[in-house]
């Protein structure tokens, strides 16, 4: 058994959350979606977290905007009254799948279900904690940092 970012994993391969308030191992059964503004919405990050890219509907949150976070590539998505967030909508995630998904953001990030258009509803991962001015594009970070943080994916998965 291991442990990473307040979670656990026992031999089964099973992970297990040991934060209060992480949802690992909802099951989507009933239509959950995932609506994802960050490094989630790249093919290749998905492909290295469960080992699969599930379906891609773009989306847009208004109310909200993915802030660039201090010393971090990846973004947070906060309320802005006058702001659009995009991205897109993850479908057909199985419960282990979005147990994975749960244990590799940080503990900053906390689930809530949002209704971005065209989807009527999702969850998705809001931050809690301190954020930049600027908003986190996702061009600059596939231009500047993909490639080294699907290496680093790979790498936590390893180390699950």
């Amino acid at each position: 058994m291991g442990s990473w970012k307040g979670c656990t994993v026992d031999e089964s391969g099973a992970i297990a959350s040991t934060a209060p308030g992480r949802r690992v191992g909802r099951s989507i059964a009933n239509g959950d979606r995932l609506f994802v503004y960050g490094t989630l919405q790249f093919p290749e990050v998905l492909i290295e977290l469960i080992g699969r890219c599930p379906e891609l509907l773009a989306a847009e949150l208004i109310g909200w905007r993915a802030a660039a976070l201090p010393g971090r590539v990846y973004p947070g998505l906060v309320p802005a009254a006058s702001g659009m967030a995009r991205g897109a909508v993850l479908s057909g995630l199985d419960a282990g799948e979005w147990a994975v998904l749960d244990a590799f953001e940080d503990d900053e990030y906390q689930l809530r279900r949002v209704r971005p258009d065209p989807v009527t509803s999702a969850w998705t991962y809001v931050w809690t904690s301190e954020v930049e001015r600027d908003n986190w594009y996702a061009e600059r970070f596939a231009a500047e940092h993909l490639g080294a943080f699907v290496a680093r994916c790979a790498e936590w998965r390893r180390l699950l």
